[in-house]
This record gives C-alpha cells, sequence and structure tokens, in this order.
C-alpha cells in the first residue's frame, strides 16, 4: 500500500488548478501550441469558407441576394456548430479520458483547461451543459445556416434562441466558477495573464459580443427578382429619358 505522502505528491505533478486535483492519468501535451493553433485554424477556415460557400450556391438557387450581414452570420453560425457539435462533443465523450490523450480535439482541451480544469475532471455542471450544447445549440446553429440562404422566415425567432442561449451560458459558466472561487476560494484557472485573461476571457468573449449584436442584422436576405426588376426599371427609366430628349432635339431641327 503507498502512503498518503506519495500519493499526494503524484497528484501535484500536472499543471492544473489546483494543484490537488486527482489527474493521476494526465499526460502532457506532445505537440507545442502554435502548431495546435495552426491546424485547429486550418479546420475552421474550411468550415466556414465550406458553409458561406453552400449557403451562396443555395441562395442562388432560392433566387437570393445575400447581404454582407448575411455572409457574416453564416460564417458565425458555422463556427459556432463546428465548436459546439465537434469540439465539445469530442469532450462530452472523451471526458474520462482526456487527460491522457493525444489527439488534436484532446491537447486543444488540456491547453484551455490550463484556464479551467473543470474540463479535465469530469465536472457534472460541464457535462450536463455541454452535453445540452452539443445536442441542442449545434444543429440549431446548422439550422440557422439554412434559414439565411433559403430565405426562411425562422431565421430570426431561431437567431434570437440561439443568442439568448449563448448569453445564458456564458453567464451560468462564470457564474458558477467564480462563486466556486468566492464561497470555496478554490480556483480552476492559473493565475497567469495568458490563461485567466486570454483563455479564460478571451476566448469566451466572443459569445457574449457578437449576440449581443446580431439583432441590428437584417432578418432576411433580398429577393433576387425583386433586385433585378428594380434593375430594369431604371433602364427603362434611362432610355426614355434619352429617347425623349432625342425627340426634343430631332422637333428642333
Amino acid at each position: 500500500m503507498g502512503s498518503p505522502l506519495a500519493s499526494d505528491a503524484a497528484r501535484v505533478l500536472h499543471p492544473y488548478y489546483p494543484l490537488n486535483a486527482p489527474l493521476n492519468h494526465f499526460a502532457a501535451n506532445e505537440t507545442p501550441v502554435d502548431t495546435l493553433l495552426l491546424f485547429f485554424g486550418g479546420i475552421l477556415s474550411c468550415v466556414v469558407i465550406t458553409a458561406i460557400a453552400a449557403a451562396r450556391m443555395g441562395a442562388k438557387r432560392a433566387h437570393v441576394i445575400l447581404t454582407v450581414a448575411d455572409h457574416l452570420s453564416v460564417a458565425w453560425f458555422a463556427l459556432c456548430a463546428l465548436t459546439l457539435t465537434g469540439v465539445t462533443g469530442y469532450f462530452i465523450f472523451n471526458h474520462a479520458r482526456l487527460a491522457s490523450l493525444q489527439t488534436l480535439f484532446a491537447q486543444l482541451w488540456k491547453e484551455y483547461s490550463l484556464s479551467d480544469s473543470r474540463y479535465l475532471t469530469s465536472d457534472p455542471f460541464m457535462l450536463s451543459v455541454e452535453s445540452f450544447t452539443v445536442f441542442v445549440w449545434g444543429p440549431l446553429c446548422w439550422a440557422i445556416v439554412a434559414s439565411i440562404a433559403f430565405r426562411s422566415k425562422l431565421r430570426r425567432p431561431l437567431s434570437i434562441v440561439m443568442c439568448v442561449g449563448h448569453l445564458y451560458g456564458v453567464a451560468l459558466y462564470y457564474s458558477t466558477s467564480l462563486a466556486e472561487l468566492y464561497f470555496s476560494g478554490v480556483s480552476r484557472s492559473r493565475p497567469e495573464f495568458l490563461y485567466f485573461w486570454v483563455y479564460y476571457v478571451g476566448l469566451n468573449g466572443p459569445w457574449v459580443v457578437v449576440p449581443a449584436c446580431m439583432s441590428p442584422f437584417p432578418s432576411n436576405p433580398k429577393r433576387r427578382d425583386n433586385a433585378d426588376s428594380k434593375e430594369l426599371g431604371k433602364c427603362c427609366c434611362i432610355r426614355t429619358c434619352f429617347a425623349s430628349v432625342r425627340s426634343q432635339k430631332a422637333s428642333k431641327t
């Protein structure tokens, strides 16, 4: 039987807070952070570009013109769909052994967990909330992308639900962590600037700022046929003006 001191010493052999968190199966990342971010950024870019291209094709078939705001909305909700279903889904299905894995998503989670170790300790709150995120919010984001492309009337209500869900989720995420720090004195984040302010605050910030700014976006794209008819009307008006001017000149001569 091992001594309690040896057991406690083994638990400290990881960089996560609190230092006595039970992560005996922890294995340090084998890939540099910049390489992880490069690969993940490439995946994000491919998904966003593909979503925009698919939305443009769908809009063309539906005779819809996508505005700049529509393109930004598609990019945002496609990014959300990938992170909520792919990245968070990986956490849900691998949380028990996440600290020992060396896959791309596992190493990304271990890097982010330096700002919140609850993702490596199978925290019940994180599992329940993130499960809802994976199976409800993720598919809803893809539904919003489709509603933008095909000019569905569901775009506005679905976007409102999703934006409120993001704001509520971030509020729960921060409040539970800060409440634990206040009432129990337990910090789940390392104190360094990179991990607390960049990871913990900065990486979650877009899910507060963007949903709060989504309401000014137009609810529906413009119909291509309406735009074409307006352009045709302008051309006819210009031609009529030129014809009248020519006839007046001819009558004077």
